[in-house]
């Protein structure tokens, strides 16, 4: 039996930032004589080419390939697509990473598809999700599987497939190139198999190499002609068409980069200007968000000033969403939302009424005489107006996306003037929101994105004004686990599968705390999402004042009954107080910082006490303590050590602004 998968692994300069990546390559549940795993250096000079010789040298299914410096992905690649000897070839940078199993599922469902191209399960470490596996498919379309999202060359390829077309990367080539040796692929490949059930590969970030604008419409040109030689005219060829008009033509001319550069853009325009008049017809302007559609026609007819004030005037657009209603049935999580699209300014986006029509208003300053009304027409786009609701795992980064039903509002806004907002209802059942199968115990963050008549933006969903609902689930299938909605300490939503312990549940919750003062008494309450039929271990709430010299002050608590249908429990415990001169049990002026001790651990939770003149107020920790935030609110030793050695704080800061990193355009 011969090498089933050679993994390539380009690398340049990487530091300690490819160990992940080196390890996620060499530790695969695949047996090693089934794969190798071939390095390619590209010049480096900071030690990596000495430490993956090393690792060669102790790993027989380990190679490296030494190139001098050129400073191309594509060039190690084909370098080491020709030393490669496994059936298939898995491409991998030095920022990604492959879960254990990766090559092992990939190689299987290959085989069983008999796939010239496997798509397996890819996230990003950043960027906007990707919507390409909502199912797996043994045989996908370019189009209809939304393909032409996952332009990325971590995949699986079968060698045999790639030699016979002589498929390999352009040299130098940039950041089109390589998109468009992933899209010849899709061309001619007979299969294109998808694995979406299996997550596979982290996609981690990597630099954008310089363009020159004469090689990329170069590089485009021989693009297009091999789409015109595997598809036929009609709306296939017009939809790959669309897709490179606007992320390749169209967009990078409302870039702040474009607009700042005035001693490029005017090269740039014309390279763009004489690919849109040679290969981009006006009816492939249906496949362009508004804005791009403006573009095209400004660039149609020569007008470099005004796409410059348009790119100067573009802001980025927001969401507001209001969480109307977050209940469950069963184990179903039901939220109901209103979303609507915020302009750049910060307003709802509004469009001109012209009898049933409406019309995208530009930015200041574009003189909107110069853009035909088939241009401005958003009505269609707004009649297909929709938001998405998906889950990201924080530690994994692994996304699912919910079924929504929804219906879109036109709101009058004065006379000429009208909105759109989307009313509707997510359902996350937390049995089978993974593709059929049950949500991976952890922390999920709950995103919501709307594509509007003239933008789209994407946000978190935040906690309403209104009262929280706490109450916990126990998901019965495949086996009985406890999944509770949170907010973190920003007030966004999340859900937390499988907490760790009962006092863990209970901090997950915890922003939800309230106070009563009764004579030389407070009476803290926290709010309980399950509790246990034994009515859980005894509990102590720790107080601990978060001055130089901290005080503790530690209460019994109990759990008493909740309210029916939003909380399964309370917990109550009452601390003395000392309005003035506090004694050494008692709570006196000052912060206070909260946590839950048990006989087998103490737990940190996500509000503080700040008492002052006589009153006490249930504040954020974040508010009191920064350097404690924490999704699960622990406080162990290790933590509050860290929190007292110089430049730790600084240390935990970045690598919580790592963890907690929120997906950007």
């Amino acid at each position: 039996m011969g090498v089933k998968v050679s993994v390539i692994v380009n690398v340049h300069n990487p530091g300690a930032d490819a160990d992940a990546c080196i390890r996620s390559a060499l530790e695969q549940t695949l047996p090693a004589d089934d794969y190798e795993v071939i390095f390619v250096d590209d010049g480096s000079a900071d030690g990596t080419a000495e430490r993956l010789d090393t690792i060669a040298a102790v790993r027989r299914n380990a190679r490296v390939l030494h190139l001098p410096y050129g400073g191309s992905p594509g060039r190690a690649r084909n370098a080491g697509l020709a030393q490669a000897v496994g059936d298939y070839v898995f491409f991998l940078g030095q920022a990604d990473r492959l879960e254990r199993d990766a090559l092992a599922h990939m190689y299987d469902r290959a085989v069983e598809t008999d796939a010239d191209v496997l798509v397996g399960r890819l996230v990003r470490d950043s960027g906007p999700p990707t919507v390409a596996f909502e199912r797996s498919t043994a045989r996908a379309d370019i189009v209809h599987d939304r393909l032409l999202t996952l332009l990325v060359p971590q995949q699986l390829f079968r060698r045999a497939f790639l030699e016979e077309h002589e498929l390999g990367f352009a040299v130098p080539g940039g950041a089109v190139a390589e998109q468009a040796f992933v899209m010849r692929a899709y061309l001619q490949a007979k299969v294109i198999a998808v694995l979406a059930e299996r997550l596979c590969c982290h996609l981690g970030g990597s630099p954008e190499p310089p363009e020159e604008p004469e090689a990329v419409a170069r590089e485009l040109r021989t693009l297009l002609d091999d789409v015109d030689t595997y598809v036929g005219p009609g709306r296939q060829r017009d939809r790959i068409y669309g897709h490179w008009f606007r992320s390749v033509v169209t967009r990078p001319l409302l870039t702040s980069r474009f607009a700042n550069s005035s001693l490029d853009r005017s090269v740039l325009f014309r390279v763009i200007q004489e690919l849109v008049l040679e290969r981009f017809p006006e009816r492939l302007e249906r496949y362009l968000p508004v804005q791009l559609r403006a573009v095209a026609a400004l660039v149609r007819i020569g007008r470099l000033d005004q796409i410059v004030m348009l790119s100067n005037s573009s802001k980025r657009a927001g969401l507001r969403t209001d969480l109307t209603e977050v209940r469950w049935d069963k184990h179903v999580l039901v939220l109901g939302l209103t979303v609507e699209v915020l302009a750049g300014d910060g307003q709802p986006d509004t469009y001109l009424v012209d009898g049933e029509r409406l019309h995208w208003i530009p930015p200041g300053g574009v003189d909107v005489k110069l853009l035909p009304e088939h241009v401005t027409d958003v009505t269609e786009a707004v009649e297909r107006a929709r938001v998405e609701v998906y889950v990201r795992h924080t530690g994994t980064g692994d996304v699912h996306f919910l079924p929504v039903e929804q219906a879109v509002e036109r709101i009058q806004d004065g006379r000429r003037l009208a909105r759109v907002r989307i009313k509707g209802e997510a359902r996350l059942d937390v049995t089978e929101a993974a593709l059929g199968r049950p949500l991976a115990p952890g922390q999920w963050e709950v995103h919501i994105r709307m594509f509007g008549g003239a933008n789209q933006a994407r946000s978190r969903v935040h906690r309403p004004d209104g009262p929280l609902n706490c109450l916990g689930v126990l998901a019965q299938r495949p086996r009985t686990r406890l999944v509770v909605p949170c907010w973190s300490d920003t007030g966004e939503l999340g859900l937390a599968v499988e907490p760790k312990s009962f006092p863990e549940s209970i901090a997950l919750v915890s922003p939800g705390a309230d106070v009563k003062q009764l004579g030389e008494f407070l009476y803290v309450v926290l709010p309980v999402p399950y509790v246990p039929p034994s009515g859980g271990p005894p509990l102590e709430l720790v107080l601990r004042g978060a001055g130089r010299r901290p005080r503790e002050v530690a209460a019994p608590a109990l759990v008493e009954a909740g309210l029916p249908g939003r909380l399964a429990g309370q917990l109550v415990a009452k601390v003395p107080i000392k309005r003035r001169l506090a004694g050494r049990d008692t709570l006196g002026p000052g912060a206070w910082l909260a946590s839950l001790r048990t006989s087998e651990e103490e737990v940190g939770l996500r509000f503080a006490l700040e008492m002052r003149r006589g009153r006490v107020e249930v504040r954020p920790t974040a508010a009191v303590d920064p350097e404690r935030r924490s999704p699960l609110g622990r406080d162990t030793a290790l933590h509050r050590l860290g929190r007292r050695l110089p430049g730790a704080r600084h240390l935990v800061r970045l690598a919580r602004a790592g963890r907690h990193r929120y997906l950007k355009d």
